[in-house]
């Protein structure tokens, strides 16, 4: 496996998680990159382009960006957080104070801090969209504004799969006039010059590649964990919350088509290099070549505790701050202090304060993993021995 790009030193460890991840554990075509204290000290890609060889067998190059599924509700996340930081958007307000046709159906006291932590009580849609009024702007807004909540908003907590981008991007667009995808091109990815876009323009459609479903190999000796019954339940039982939430979008969209691409759902479907992500969340925590996104008070707003312990969505205990997933069982990260979000497949970005890291992995190859890939956990336990 010829592997590309640079290793900062005593960053070795992660170069050879990196190859173990395809000699071992099936990556097909990956990158990762990590920043410490706003520099880059590592950036690494290898593989095919393409996750499989319908369409050719061009090598991953420098700059080639994929699909991260739900790691883009990281970056998405950022942005009512920096509105919040301007003055802008009040965290603790009703969203109907912004959106007053959001407040249908008994949600008039739905904080904007509770779409950030998933207890808006709205992880599904009564009545799933299609894949053609996906990629309406407006269309997933207008839909969870209409929809009743499954739980008492507030009580209690559960992932909003798909609905987190359009309660985020309803929000956005009456506070700014602009969609989040806009928002983040102008005052996110920009000015710190990241390779990451929620709405992939025609001019960079060039830098991407086919994502596909492979199969994790199977290790030798290899001891078979059988998940719990009510996670196995969950996600076969088309009635549960599980499949309702992820299936707000029925049939899913085909993620590589170029109109799915080119159009900005924040909770699912953002385009971005490794650098890209590892750039943004080393913006949060400080500078970047000048830039810097949150204060520290938003920083320690966004990774302070709101929600944690059963996920009624997920079935298995979850943590979250503002927005971003916090370290824990589900999705371990560097350590107590990280936050960030995983893609449901491989991809993953996070940063964590106490040690100035940034991390992000991007791959083409998308396992049934959910919050847990172990191709990203490899890579950060190698960060971890690194340190």
């Amino acid at each position: 496996m010829d592997v590309n790009g640079t290793v900062a030193a005593g960053f070795e460890p992660v170069r050879d998680a990196f190859v173990r991840n395809f000699e071992v554990l099936g990556d097909r075509g990956a990158a990762v990159a990590v920043y410490r204290d706003g520099r880059k000290v590592v950036d690494l890609w290898a593989g095919t382009r393409n996750v499989d060889d319908t369409v050719g067998t061009a090598p991953w190059q420098h700059g080639t960006a994929q699909i991260v599924r739900s790691a883009t509700k990281g970056v998405a996340a950022a942005v009512p957080l920096m509105l919040a930081q301007r003055g802008l958007l009040d965290l603790d307000a009703p969203v109907a104070a912004y959106w007053p046709e959001f407040k249908a159906y008994g949600k008039e006291r739905v904080l904007v801090r509770q779409v950030l932590n998933h207890r808006a009580g709205l992880p599904v849609l009564d009545t799933p969209l299609s894949p053609e009024e996906a990629l309406d702007p407006l269309r997933g807004p207008e839909a969870v504004a209409a929809q009743a909540p499954v739980w008492e908003p507030g009580t209690d907590h559960g992932y909003h799969a798909l609905t987190y981008g359009w309660l985020l991007d309803g929000l956005v667009r009456r506070v700014t006039g602009r969609g989040t995808g806009e928002w983040i091109a102008a005052e996110i990815a920009g000015p710190l010059g990241a390779e990451l876009w929620l709405g992939l323009p025609e001019s960079e459609a060039y830098r991407t590649g086919r994502v596909g479903r492979v199969e994790a190999p199977e290790p030798p000796n290899a001891l078979h964990a059988r998940p719990k019954r009510a996670v196995t339940e969950a996600y076969t039982d088309p009635g549960s919350l599980t499949n309702r939430a992820f299936g707000a979008i029925t049939p899913f969209p085909d993620q590589n088509d170029p109109a799915y691409r080119a159009s900005a759902l924040p909770a699912t479907n953002g385009i971005a290099t490794a650098d890209g992500l590892a750039r943004v969340y080393a913006a949060l925590i400080g500078e970047v070549d000048g830039v810097r996104l949150f204060t520290p008070a938003t920083v320690e707003a966004a990774r302070a505790e709101e929600s944690a312990g059963p996920d009624r969505v997920l079935v298995i205990n979850t943590r979250f701050g503002l927005g971003y997933m916090l370290h824990g069982s589900a999705s371990p990260f560097l350590g107590p202090g990280s936050f960030g979000h995983p893609g449901r497949g491989g991809a993953l970005g996070f940063a964590d304060p106490e040690s100035g890291i940034a991390f992000g992995y991007v791959t083409n190859g998308l396992r049934k993993t959910v919050t847990a890939d172990p191709r990203a956990q490899a890579l950060v336990r190698a960060v971890r021995a690194a340190l």
